[in-house]
Protein backbone atom coordinates (compact mmCIF):
# COMPACT_ATOMS: atom_id res chain seq x y z
CA UNK A 1 0.00 0.00 0.00
CA UNK A 2 3.00 2.52 0.99
CA UNK A 3 5.14 4.27 -1.66
CA UNK A 4 7.75 4.29 1.02
CA UNK A 5 9.98 1.66 1.75
CA UNK A 6 13.38 0.79 3.33
CA UNK A 7 16.36 3.34 2.89
CA UNK A 8 13.95 6.12 2.43
CA UNK A 9 14.24 9.07 4.21
CA UNK A 10 11.23 9.56 6.58
CA UNK A 11 8.78 12.08 5.36
CA UNK A 12 8.07 14.53 8.18
CA UNK A 13 5.62 14.69 10.38
CA UNK A 14 4.10 17.48 12.96
CA UNK A 15 0.82 16.75 15.07
CA UNK A 16 -1.20 16.87 18.44
CA UNK A 17 -0.42 14.33 21.03
CA UNK A 18 -3.18 13.13 23.48
CA UNK A 19 -1.96 15.96 25.87
CA UNK A 20 -2.46 18.77 22.76
CA UNK A 21 1.17 19.02 22.84
CA UNK A 22 2.93 19.63 18.92
CA UNK A 23 5.19 16.51 18.41
CA UNK A 24 7.18 16.08 15.23
CA UNK A 25 9.74 13.92 13.43
CA UNK A 26 12.50 16.70 14.22
CA UNK A 27 11.73 15.73 17.96
CA UNK A 28 13.34 12.11 18.01
CA UNK A 29 16.29 13.05 15.74
CA UNK A 30 19.41 11.01 17.11
CA UNK A 31 16.57 8.46 18.12
CA UNK A 32 15.26 5.14 16.74
CA UNK A 33 11.18 5.66 16.24
CA UNK A 34 8.70 3.01 15.86
CA UNK A 35 5.92 4.99 14.31
CA UNK A 36 2.66 2.76 14.06
CA UNK A 37 -0.48 3.82 12.35
CA UNK A 38 -3.42 1.95 13.51
CA UNK A 39 -7.25 2.64 12.18
CA UNK A 40 -9.03 3.04 15.64
CA UNK A 41 -8.74 3.49 19.62
CA UNK A 42 -11.08 1.11 21.08
CA UNK A 43 -11.07 -1.56 18.50
CA UNK A 44 -9.93 -5.18 19.28
CA UNK A 45 -7.57 -5.24 16.75
CA UNK A 46 -6.05 -1.63 17.63
CA UNK A 47 -6.54 -2.28 21.69
CA UNK A 48 -4.35 -6.31 21.15
CA UNK A 49 -1.51 -4.07 18.87
CA UNK A 50 -1.35 -1.47 21.67
CA UNK A 51 -1.27 -3.62 24.28
CA UNK A 52 1.57 -6.12 23.06
CA UNK A 53 3.48 -3.19 22.30
CA UNK A 54 2.83 -1.72 25.63
CA UNK A 55 3.92 -4.96 27.49
CA UNK A 56 7.15 -5.30 25.73
CA UNK A 57 8.03 -1.06 25.78
CA UNK A 58 10.77 -1.92 28.46
CA UNK A 59 13.12 -4.04 25.66
CA UNK A 60 12.09 -1.78 22.98
CA UNK A 61 13.48 1.01 24.85
CA UNK A 62 16.54 -1.07 25.78
CA UNK A 63 17.28 -1.30 21.90
CA UNK A 64 17.35 2.03 21.93
CA UNK A 65 13.63 2.53 20.27
CA UNK A 66 11.07 5.00 21.01
CA UNK A 67 7.53 4.22 20.09
CA UNK A 68 4.86 6.63 18.54
CA UNK A 69 1.42 5.95 17.35
CA UNK A 70 -0.81 7.74 14.79
CA UNK A 71 -4.62 7.63 14.11
CA UNK A 72 -7.05 9.87 12.66
CA UNK A 73 -8.92 9.60 16.50
CA UNK A 74 -8.88 13.20 18.01
CA UNK A 75 -6.37 14.02 20.75
CA UNK A 76 -8.87 13.41 23.75
CA UNK A 77 -9.82 9.93 22.25
CA UNK A 78 -6.06 9.19 22.66
CA UNK A 79 -5.55 10.14 26.35
CA UNK A 80 -8.91 8.17 27.21
CA UNK A 81 -7.30 5.49 25.56
CA UNK A 82 -3.94 5.23 26.94
CA UNK A 83 -5.19 6.03 29.97
CA UNK A 84 -7.81 2.75 29.88
CA UNK A 85 -4.82 0.38 28.70
CA UNK A 86 -2.04 2.50 30.61
CA UNK A 87 0.23 2.80 27.57
CA UNK A 88 3.25 4.62 28.38
CA UNK A 89 3.88 5.89 24.78
CA UNK A 90 2.31 8.78 22.90
CA UNK A 91 -0.48 8.72 20.12
CA UNK A 92 -0.47 11.45 17.43
CA UNK A 93 -4.05 12.72 16.63
CA UNK A 94 -4.31 12.91 12.28
CA UNK A 95 -7.72 14.14 12.50
CA UNK A 96 -6.84 15.77 8.91
CA UNK A 97 -4.92 12.71 7.60
CA UNK A 98 -1.91 14.75 6.68
CA UNK A 99 1.02 12.29 8.17
CA UNK A 100 -1.31 9.36 7.12
CA UNK A 101 -1.61 10.25 3.29
CA UNK A 102 2.14 11.19 3.32
CA UNK A 103 3.15 8.15 4.57
CA UNK A 104 0.91 6.14 2.06
CA UNK A 105 -1.59 4.47 4.40
CA UNK A 106 -4.62 5.32 3.56
CA UNK A 107 -6.59 3.99 0.78
CA UNK A 108 -9.26 1.24 -0.12
CA UNK A 109 -10.10 -1.29 2.46
CA UNK A 110 -12.81 -4.01 3.01
CA UNK A 111 -14.81 -5.39 5.56
CA UNK A 112 -17.53 -7.58 5.70
CA UNK A 113 -17.90 -6.99 2.12
CA UNK A 114 -18.44 -3.86 2.24
CA UNK A 115 -15.45 -1.33 0.90
CA UNK A 116 -14.56 1.98 2.31
CA UNK A 117 -11.10 4.20 2.78
CA UNK A 118 -9.37 3.70 6.19
CA UNK A 119 -5.37 3.70 7.33
CA UNK A 120 -4.08 0.00 6.73
CA UNK A 121 -2.07 -0.96 9.78
CA UNK A 122 1.72 -0.63 8.82
CA UNK A 123 4.62 0.10 11.06
CA UNK A 124 7.86 2.20 10.05
CA UNK A 125 10.89 2.00 11.84
CA UNK A 126 13.01 5.04 11.43
CA UNK A 127 16.66 5.48 12.21
CA UNK A 128 19.06 8.16 14.23
CA UNK A 129 19.40 10.06 11.07
CA UNK A 130 15.72 9.88 9.61
CA UNK A 131 16.03 6.92 7.38
CA UNK A 132 13.44 3.74 7.46
CA UNK A 133 15.30 0.87 8.16
CA UNK A 134 12.08 -1.31 8.05
CA UNK A 135 8.22 -1.45 6.68
CA UNK A 136 6.00 -3.61 7.98
CA UNK A 137 2.96 -4.26 6.23
CA UNK A 138 1.34 -7.43 7.74
CA UNK A 139 1.18 -6.23 11.57
CA UNK A 140 0.43 -9.19 13.51
CA UNK A 141 -1.29 -7.41 16.64
CA UNK A 142 -0.94 -10.07 19.26
CA UNK A 143 2.73 -10.03 17.96
CA UNK A 144 3.67 -6.81 16.73
CA UNK A 145 6.43 -6.33 19.30
CA UNK A 146 8.33 -9.70 18.57
CA UNK A 147 8.09 -8.59 14.65
CA UNK A 148 9.76 -4.88 15.69
CA UNK A 149 12.29 -7.18 17.58
CA UNK A 150 12.91 -9.97 15.23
Amino acid sequence: MTHLKEGDKAPNFSGLNEKEEKVSLKDFKGKKLILFFYPKDNTPGCTAEVCNLRDNHAAMQKQGYALLGVSADTPKKHSNFIKKFDLPFSLLADTELETIKEYGVWGPKKFMGREYEGIHRTTFVIDEKGKITEVIAKVKTKAHAEQILA
